[in-house]
Formats: C-alpha cells, sequence, structure tokens
C-alpha cells in the first residue's frame, strides 16, 4: 500500500465536534477518485487536536467509508502509552497501517525515538511508516536513524517532509537516504510543493494534503509518474503553483484546505479545530479564485 497517491484528508471540525457528515463528503471524493491509500488523522486530519475518543471514531468512519482502499492511520502522541492506545483503537477499526511521529514536549533523543518504535513494531500487527516532518513534532530525523529504524520489520515507508528544489539535489537526497534503508521500505514524498521534484526522483509514494481534496488531480500527478513521465509530472505540478503559494502565505496547508472545503460545499467555511481559525472573508476569495482557475473538483 506503500505506492502511488496516498490521499490525507482534513478532518472537519465543528463547535458541535467532529462533522461526520463533511468528513463522509470529503472521504467520498476519495473513494470516487480510487485513490491508491488513505492517511487518516495527519497533521491536517487533526489528529493532535482531538480526543482518543473522537480519533477512534474518525477511524471507523474512514475505513467503513474506504472499501478495498487501504487506511492508514496516524497515532502520534506525546507518551508510548498513548501511542499503543490510538494503535490498538486503529486495528480495532480495521487500518492496514499506521503513521507514527515522534511527537516531542520535551526534546527527543535518537534512541529514544528507536525504543519507540521498536515498541510500536513489536506491539502492532500491521506495518508502520515513520511519519518525518519536524515543523510540527519538532524532531529531526537523520538517515542514519531512519536506517536503524528500517531494521525493524514492521517498518515500510518514510514519509519525507520535502526535497531540495532542483532536479539533480532531489535525486542525490532520495538516493542518500534509500542507501541507508532495507529495500523494501518505500520513501514517500509529502509537503506537496515538493511533489513533482520527489516523485521525478525517485520516491514511490506522494502523500498527499491536496489529494484528500482534490484527489483527481493529485492522481494525474502519480499516474504520471507511475508511467515515469517526467514531464508530465513537472508539467502538472507547476501548474499548481498558485495553491503551493497559497500553503507558503497561510503558513501550510491546513487553513487552506479547511476553507477551501467551505468553498466546495463539503463542509462548513469554520471546520478548524481551537486555537486554529478560518482566514479572513479576502482570504477564503482568493481560494475560491484558484480553485476556479485551476479547475480543481
Amino acid at each position: 500500500m506503500f505506492t502511488g497517491l496516498s490521499a490525507f484528508p482534513l478532518t472537519p471540525v465543528t463547535t458541535s465536534g467532529v462533522d461526520e457528515k463533511g468528513f463522509s463528503h470529503i472521504l467520498s471524493r476519495l473513494t470516487e477518485a480510487q485513490v491508491d491509500s488513505m492517511g487518516i488523522l495527519g497533521s491536517t486530519g487533526s489528529y493532535a487536536y482531538l480526543t482518543r475518543e473522537q480519533r477512534k471514531r474518525i477511524a471507523i468512519l474512514a475505513t467503513q467509508h474506504a472499501g478495498e482502499i487501504p487506511v492508514m492511520v496516524c497515532v502520534g502522541a506525546v507518551s508510548t502509552e498513548a501511542i499503543l492506545h490510538l494503535s490498538d483503537d486503529a486495528q480495532a477499526a480495521g487500518a492496514n497501517a499506521l503513521l507514527l511521529p515522534a511527537v516531542c514536549y520535551q526534546p527527543l533523543r535518537d534512541e529514544e525515538v528507536f525504543a519507540l518504535f521498536e515498541t510500536v513494531t513489536r506491539h502492532a500487527s500491521v506495518p508502520v511508516c515513520i511519519y518525518d516532518n519536524p515543523g510540527t513534532t519538532h524532531f529531526t530525523f537523520t538517515d542514519e536513524l531512519h536506517g536503524r529504524l528500517s531494521s525493524l520489520e514492521g517498518v515500510r515507508s518514510v514519509k519525507l517532509p520535502g526535497v531540495p528544489d532542483s532536479p539533480t539535489a532531489a535525486r542525490e537526497r532520495v538516493e542518500a537516504l534509500r542507501q541507508h534503508l532495507r529495500p523494501d521500505v518505500t520513501i514517500g514524498i509529502s509537503g506537496d510543493a515538493y511533489a513533482g521534484l520527489g516523485l521525478n526522483a525517485g520516491c514511490e509514494v506522494w502523500y498527499s494534503v491536496s489529494g484528500g481534496l482534490f484527489p483527481v488531480m493529485a492522481k494525474q500527478i502519480t499516474d504520471a509518474a507511475a508511467a515515469n513521465d517526467h514531464e508530465r509530472v513537472t508539467a502538472l505540478t507547476t501548474r499548481l503553483e498558485p495553491l503551493w503559494a497559497l500553503f507558503r502565505k497561510h503558513g501550510g496547508s491546513i487553513r487552506v484546505i479547511a476553507d477551501a472545503a467551505g468553498v466546495l460545499g463539503l463542509t462548513d467555511t469554520d471546520c478548524l479545530p481551537r486555537p486554529l481559525q478560518p482566514l479572513s472573508a479576502g482570504d477564503i476569495a482568493d481560494i475560491a479564485r484558484v480553485i476556479t482557475t485551476l479547475e480543481l473538483k
């Protein structure tokens, strides 16, 4: 399941709690597009803001809607005990894989992160993807640590936060990491603006936030990558620069994607867990214009 398009949907949250109807609308877009897998409760899925019971419910809804599409559920938390409980919940819901970040309050050492992954992979009966996202977790993986973690039988993929911004440097980055990994561990690109560079550099999977809302567009890109059509991958991702510019302008993807879901009528415009808040009316109008201009569906 760690190849192709892994679409990471928004978890819409209103003052009444998780918007299950809106979440179902979003998931329906993914099943209709036949994405290769779903990544539930990632950063744009707001895992860090939800209770254990809410996360359990979201995992159940996702596996019910996914049909034959594999589902990966993020089990990130600060304590190992909480992670193990969340892992049990995800597996009971029918998750096919777990996404595991190293979330810090106190700074973590490499040995502590290795011990965490060793504990989770020994405890779980499904494979694990390493969630490398220092911007949110405040822990930075080295290639050497990725290599040690890949020696654990349960680890099957690495979710990178991005690659350098030139084709040559991106390929060198991916090849350097691959030298440390077990051969059957895939490398995935995230940070959507880097998707084209990462896929053309040899990443086998796109862990995609925008694909969680606009899966048809994202599937075109991963299909082109699977066909080794580097020029088409570059053209399709370059065309999306206005969307990537919105992500940069607003400090990441979550507010843009949440407001875009509202523009599309899938959720309330205000669907972020507090203290996060929606963007201004003017910014939402900009998002609507980008959706129209790029013909995002």
